[in-house]
């Protein structure tokens, strides 16, 4: 059996964080897609996300939604290819309207930098060595 993670993330204005995912590379599936919704698609065919409306959001959830601008739940990480990956995704997240909340970590085996979405939520990009 495939498997497969799909992210269900709150946002304010969904057609501003589409813009602000497209800027970095993803894409959206229009056939999941529509006013409540987009499917993004971070790694085709096993990592996606469901942004959603925040009122849309809510509705699925039964409880207030927390705001990420103010408080964490959750961090999502994703592996890159390269340092120079994780670099050019950083670059478009602040180009883009993100927050850089720190410089790049780089441990030699690993290196790792993040950014804060439109909306507050928290990514990491991190890079290990094959040999690590």
């Amino acid at each position: 059996m495939h498997k497969q993670i799909i992210l269900n993330l709150p946002v304010k204005d969904l057609d501003t964080s589409r813009a602000f995912f497209s800027a970095l590379g993803f894409t959206f599936d229009p056939r999941f897609s529509g006013e409540n919704a987009a499917f993004m698609n971070i790694v085709d065919g096993s990592i996606q996300a469901m942004l959603t409306t925040e009122a849309f959001f809510q509705s699925l959830i039964g409880k207030p939604v927390a705001k990420a601008k103010e408080a964490n739940e959750v961090v999502i990480c994703l592996s890159c290819e390269s340092r120079e990956e994780v670099d050019g995704l950083i670059a478009r997240a602040a180009a883009a309207g993100g927050r850089i909340p720190h410089p790049p970590e780089d441990h030699g085996f690993m290196y790792d930098q993040g950014f804060e979405d439109i909306d507050g939520h928290l990514w990491n990009l991190v890079w290990t060595a094959p040999e690590a």
